[in-house]
């Protein structure tokens, strides 16, 4: 007859997880937390934390100055946007549309030097294409092959493990 087994569950507080004097003052601690007795930063945590606090604390600083530059460069050129917006608004249009055609013009041509790079590889190797298709169509043959192995050994190693647990199954029965 089979028994049935229990499991307990344990669950512990993760860091930072919570903090329980009462238990802590049963066994005799401190009602300091629990992390007391950790050891403190090493000497390369040191050293890195007093490396890089003048490094952010400058480029705190540098961004500080920076948004306040264009702060103060928006609030002197808002009014000229204003009186001369007839003029800067199909200004930006014209150069917005030139910028998008050279790079259009400039990705066309990669696309163009990339493709004549690629005939000029396929006419070097003087391959034919029924040559490519005859060494695709093998590479997938091999690949059913060997599927059809690894199929057929999970499928006997099924059979093996059926085998031995029935056989485990039968010998209980007897005893």
């Amino acid at each position: 007859m089979a028994t049935a087994r229990t499991h307990q569950l344990q669950v512990h507080p993760a860091i930072g997880g919570g903090y329980d004097a009462a238990a802590d003052r049963m066994k005799g601690g401190s009602l300091l937390p629990q992390y007391q007795n950790r050891e403190g930063p090493t000497a390369a945590q040191v050293l890195t934390i007093v490396t890089l606090l003048p490094v952010v604390g400058t480029l705190l600083g540098l961004a500080g100055i920076t948004l306040a530059g264009t702060l103060l460069g928006l609030m002197v050129v808002a009014p000229l946007f204003l009186l001369f917006s007839p003029v800067i608004v199909p200004a930006a249009a014209a150069i917005g549309l030139a910028v998008t055609g050279f790079l259009t013009s400039g990705a066309l041509g990669l696309s163009g030097l990339s493709s004549l790079t690629w005939l000029m590889e396929y006419l070097r190797h003087g391959r034919s294409v029924p040559e490519q298709m005859e060494y695709a169509k093998q590479r997938v043959q091999d690949a059913v092959v060997q599927i059809g192995q690894k199929t057929k050994d999970v499928g006997q190693t099924i059979q093996n493990s059926a085998q031995e647990t029935g056989k485990d199954q039968s010998a209980a029965t007897r005893t």
